[in-house]
């Protein structure tokens, strides 16, 4: 890994500017593209090195819809390649971490005076074969007055085609993505922004400032993946004539409490075109999204507004028995995705797919800039930006390999997530099973090394609220960049749910005790 140099050595701009001692490739943003950008560029031998101003995932990467899904709606805006290329990650993606990632079944009602029949029959055809699926399974019809699928649905729902697509854990894909970057010599540094990035004798030169301290480092590529702060990162931090052609469009769910008892998800067509899911969600939830609207101002401001509440419950009471209410919402979470503008003229018509950008003059070091995407296919869009750089840079000329690469626990069977369970279920008796299950499910394999030597639930260490210990804390820290409680709470996990804000508030104050004797150190 290519050294850094602190602000006073810097100074020395000779030393500072060698181009043996910079970094092959530098990263603005540690949400999915730029971890995966990294990742996958580290895996060819690269050097490289990722900003992250906040915490991994800390703005839309743990903000979606939880999908790895095809996007059945872009059928009918003939987005025929976003599809395909889509779907075909699906399987993909489960077979790297199918700890975090795993199959569910979609239920859409059919609704009459809506979309047709016949045309929900063919897109869900082509959605069955145009995608290379082999595990997952084929659409069916549903008769709702003989399924389990029709009890929670008003009476005036009689059929309705129930298709496959994959549930991942958003925030925990990022983070895997910048461990797996991190063990093949990538230099992750969280809460670590960015403030300049110059050209200067064919590298970049990029300052960045961590806790009041600022640093600078050399690269030779520099990756504009900022999300919704891509375009303010062309405009104030690389000072780029490049127009940024943002469109930030609004998307935000809402939690209640479990709706109905069967595990499978429903996808609501609305009267305004617009659709919405409803997903079981942490055990004891559902979770219910998204809306599409046009945002502007400071994209870390985003919150589910009372207009959007209120439209999720009505348009989900649309189909429930029971009416959804603001009232039985017990938790909101809204981003903001930096969509491509194509000029669309509705937010939910604008494009999902992804545009880089390449801007490379001659004698010059490189700046690619990443606008849009979806979490679906980061892994394919990460390969299309490295090979939008082999014709400047050697190592990006070298063969892919994410599509086979198994995520930081991943590295078990597709099918064998319960044989897994059952494994660490045996080794520790004394654990509850439903803790195992979370457990494996967050971490995978390395499940084990968290639990290593632990004989009774006193080795655990403290205990923070609901299954939470000391010892899994401790592992976040070392591993997996967690600083705060919101980190561990709400992007490692989703705890925050079952926590008290009383031990909330005690876990951030041990987490920032044990941190201070590090920084001090």
């Amino acid at each position: 890994m290519a050294p850094e140099t602190t602000s006073s050595e810097a100074k020395g701009h000779d030393a500072g500017a060698d181009a043996d001692a910079a970094f092959d490739l530098a990263v603005i943003g540690g949400g999915i593209n730029g971890c995966g950008i990294a990742r996958d560029a580290a895996g060819r031998g690269a050097s490289v090195v990722l900003f992250e101003k906040d915490d991994l995932a800390s703005a839309t990467s743990s903000a979606s819809t939880k999908l790895v899904h095809g996007g059945l709606r872009y059928l009918e805006h003939y987005k025929f390649r976003l599809v395909r290329e889509a779907l075909m990650e699906r399987e993909r993606l489960w077979a790297i971490a199918p700890h975090i990632i795993w199959p569910l079944r979609f239920v859409l009602p059919h609704h009459a005076g809506l979309r047709p029949a016949w045309l929900l029959r063919l897109g869900l055809f082509l959605y069955d074969h145009i995608g290379g699926r082999k595990l997952l399974p084929a659409t069916r019809t549903l008769d709702l007055a003989r399924d389990a699928a029709g009890r929670p649905l008003r009476d005036d729902r009689a059929r309705a085609f129930e298709y496959s697509d994959c549930w991942v854990e958003d925030s925990r894909l990022v983070v895997l993505n910048a461990m797996d970057a991190a063990a093949r010599g990538a230099a992750i540094k969280t809460r670590t922004k960015v403030v300049s990035a110059d050209r200067e004798d064919g590298l970049w030169r990029i300052t960045a400032e961590c806790d009041g301290e600022r640093s600078v480092v050399f690269a030779k590529t520099l990756v504009n993946a900022a999300g919704p702060w891509v375009g303010e990162v062309l405009g104030g931090v690389v000072r780029s004539n490049t127009k940024a052609a943002v469109r930030m469009v609004q998307g935000s769910h809402i939690v209640v409490p479990r709706l109905y008892e069967h595990d499978r998800c429903y996808i609501f067509q609305n009267a305004d075109g617009r659709i919405i899911f409803a997903i079981p969600y942490e055990r004891d939830f559902t979770l219910i999204g998204t809306t599409d609207r046009d945002y502007r101002g400071d994209p870390a401001a985003a919150k589910a507004t009372p207009e959007e509440i209120d439209y999720l419950c009505a348009a989900a009471s649309e189909y429930f028995r029971e009416p959804v209410t603001p009232a039985s919402v017990v938790w909101t979470y809204s981003g903001v995705r930096p969509l491509y503008d194509d000029g669309a003229s509705k937010a939910q018509e604008a494009t999902r797919d992804y545009v880089l950008t390449l801007d490379a003059p001659s004698g010059e070091a490189p700046l690619l800039s990443v606008f849009g995407g979806k979490i679906t296919t980061y892994r394919r869009l990460a390969e299309a930006a490295i090979a939008r750089l082999a014709p400047h840079r050697a190592w990006a000329a070298r063969a892919e390999w994410t599509v086979t690469g198994a995520l930081p626990g991943g590295d078990f069977a597709v099918t064998g997530f319960d044989a897994l369970v059952d494994e660490i279920a045996a080794r520790h008796p004394w654990l509850a099973r439903k803790m195992v299950t979370r457990l494996v499910r967050a971490y995978g394999t390395r499940a084990r090394e968290i639990l290593a030597g632990a004989t009774d639930v006193d080795d655990l260490g403290r205990h923070f609220g609901a299954d939470l210990y000391e010892r899994e804390v401790r592992y976040l820290m070392q591993a997996e960049w967690a600083r705060r409680a919101a980190d561990v709470l709400w992007r490692r996990s989703k705890l925050g749910l079952r926590l008290a804000s009383s031990e909330q508030e005690a876990l951030d104050q041990f987490m920032l005790a044990q941190a201070a004797p590090a920084a001090a150190a």
